[in-house]
């Protein structure tokens, strides 16, 4: 029983967190995940904005 209770402990204490390198990974992907949306929709998004602002100064 000792034993299995050793290997237990020992699985246990191999488990780590995420480390810095795994969320510098994590936040480029996001980054490139925002700037190729934001490439692909940002003509509709500019006029978008210009209807807003037409809106706006309007009222």
């Amino acid at each position: 029983m000792t034993k299995l209770a050793a290997k237990l402990q020992t699985l246990r204490s191999r488990e780590e967190g995420a480390t810095a390198v795994e969320y510098g990974l994590m936040v480029a992907l996001i980054a490139v995940a925002i700037m190729v949306t934001v490439g692909l929709l940002g003509d509709a998004l500019d006029g978008l904005f210009a209807r807003v602002l037409a809106a706006v100064n309007a009222a």
